[in-house]
């Protein structure tokens, strides 16, 4: 049984802080991201009111494009990503665009871009406040950080550096990526993207935790039982054939997504909520996260391939049919981990993560179940052993969050169920959510480097996982098969249901 929640708008405190004259250089302008989020995102900024007017998007790339072709193009992704004919603001919007064309390893390139930043620095003041951004794929980072630190273009300290993930394929590849972004960049002006922390019911999480006096208190191993974060698509590979073959879940999603959001759940109460004193508690939650045993290394993460199934009534095809993907890969799509984390708060609380592709539905939650009632006066009504307190904090796709709770129903004075308080989004706001790039491009321009993710955090994400990956690499290790459509496999039920629990059932399936 569901049970509605309503809010006291009068007491809504929401101050949105417009950015300042910002200037974006993005590399990889023609490719799928800048076409798919983007574009699209700041365009939703400019709309708001939330770019300043001092304000243009140089993209960068090697395909032939003029400043009107590249206006054309956005105009006409625009439109068919709001599903607008003719969206408020979009004239306006793209004559700020102007395109350069070029070869990410010639410095006459960047010698170019940078003639073109005076001109357009000079024509909409922007006072130097340039935003490079990195959407090209990871082997580039380097030659682009070098170019541009060669050309001066990283001197001032106005200059702001994104990049997407991975950040590095192992923990030495991350530790040379750093080396080389500080050669040309300081800290504070590097902008490590993790788009899922963009997203409103993660960035909640803090909101909930710390705003509430109700919640932290039990928020611990006295009070709770386990948590189960998911990260569950019902897509497969798509297009991304090439790079998921040397990469696969491991380190596409859990290393960055999935330990971001157990952070965010576990971390320490920061002194404030600044950028630093948020992620120094993520940074010492990741540091606290007991290590795998290299060992048995199957009694703590397992990992599956999807292979032919159904989803939604419609057949797929396996991973290793997949374009561009190896007949005999080992890629995992699947894995499904067991952690615990070695600190006062959560001594012996396990951890259940799990992230996998091909899966019978599209759902991201973090979800905390709480210990039963130390002693049940209800054995009478054979309710000795009652359902659990579960808090599910839902990212996708329907964002929101739940509380389950036992309360008596109308009828006989032993009518007891469970009842599901539950807060969704878009339904008590009354509006769509906001694309996560949304509010991480503002934050950027804003200079608050909260929702991004700092050196010492990825450095610290990979140094967990690398026995993991050494141990996958070097040893003939279990690769379990599941039919796309499925919700896990023997392996990943094995790793909770023996300990006496399940996982929880994907949402709507």
């Amino acid at each position: 049984m569901e049970v509605g929640l309503s809010i006291s708008r009068q007491e809504l405190l929401c101050i949105e802080v417009p950015a300042g004259p910002s200037g974006f250089v993005v590399f990889g302008a023609s490719g799928d991201l800048v076409r798919r989020k983007l574009l699209v995102s700041l365009f939703r900024l400019f709309q708001q009111g939330l770019v300043n007017e001092q304000f243009f998007i140089l993209g960068a790339g090697r395909k032939k494009l003029s400043d009107e072709q590249f206006r054309e193009d956005t105009q006409q992704i625009i439109k068919e990503k709001t599903n607008e004919s003719k969206p408020l603001g979009l004239e306006p919007f793209s004559n700020l665009l102007y395109y350069i064309v070029g070869k990410y390893d010639d410095a006459v390139f960047y010698d170019n871009i940078k003639n073109k930043l005076e001109q357009l620095n000079q024509k909409h003041k922007v006072n130097d406040n340039i935003i490079f951004y990195l959407s090209v794929p990871p082997p580039l980072y380097d030659t682009i950080v070098e170019n541009l630190g060669s050309a001066g273009l990283s001197c001032s300290m106005q200059a702001k550096l994104v990049i997407e993930k991975p950040f590095g394929r192992d923990l030495q590849s991350a530790i040379e990526l750093n080396n080389n972004i500080h050669k040309c960049f300081d800290e504070s002006q590097v902008y490590r993207i993790d788009h899922y922390l963009g997203k409103e019911t993660v960035q909640n999480i803090l909101m909930f935790r710390f705003a509430n006096a109700i919640f932290e208190p039990v928020w611990n191993r006295n009070y709770i039982d386990h948590v189960q974060i998911t990260i569950a698509e019902s897509a497969g590979i798509e297009h991304r054939g090439s790079y998921y073959d040397k990469s696969g879940a491991l380190r596409d999603m859990f290393q960055n997504h999935m330990l971001q959001m157990l952070s965010l759940a576990a971390m320490e109460p920061p002194a404030s909520f600044e950028a630093d004193s948020i992620r120094n508690e993520k940074v010492k939650l990741l540091n606290s996260i007991r290590p795998f045993s290299t060992d048995c290394p199957d009694n703590s993460i397992v990992r599956g391939q999807y292979c032919d199934g159904v989803i939604n009534g419609k057949k797929v095809i396996g991973y290793r049919s997949e374009s561009e993907i190896n007949q005999d890969s080992k890629t995992e799509t699947f894995v499904a981990a067991k952690l615990f984390i070695d600190n006062w708060r959560w001594k012996d609380v396990p951890f259940y993560l799990r992230t996998g592709k091909r899966l019978a539905q599209k759902d991201t939650e973090i979800a905390i179940t709480f210990k039963n009632v130390p002693h049940s006066m209800f054995t009478s009504m054979e309710l000795e052993q009652m359902p659990p307190n579960v808090l599910v904090l839902r990212i996708q796709p329907k964002e929101g969050i739940l509380l389950n709770f036992q309360a008596k129903r109308p009828g006989s004075k032993k009518c007891m169920s469970t009842l599901t308080m539950n807060f969704n989004y878009s339904e008590l706001f009354g509006a769509e959510m906001p694309e996560a790039y949304q509010r991480l491009l503002l934050d950027c321009m804003l200079g608050d480097q909260t929702l991004f993710t700092r050196q010492d955090g990825i450095e610290a994400a990979w140094n967990l996982l690398m026995p993991i990956l050494d141990a996958w690499e070097n040893r003939d290790s279990a690769l379990e098969e599941y039919p796309a459509g499925a919700e896990s496999f023997s392996a990943a039920d094995k790793l909770i249901e023996s300990d006496g629990r399940k996982w929880r059932k994907l949402l709507n399936s």
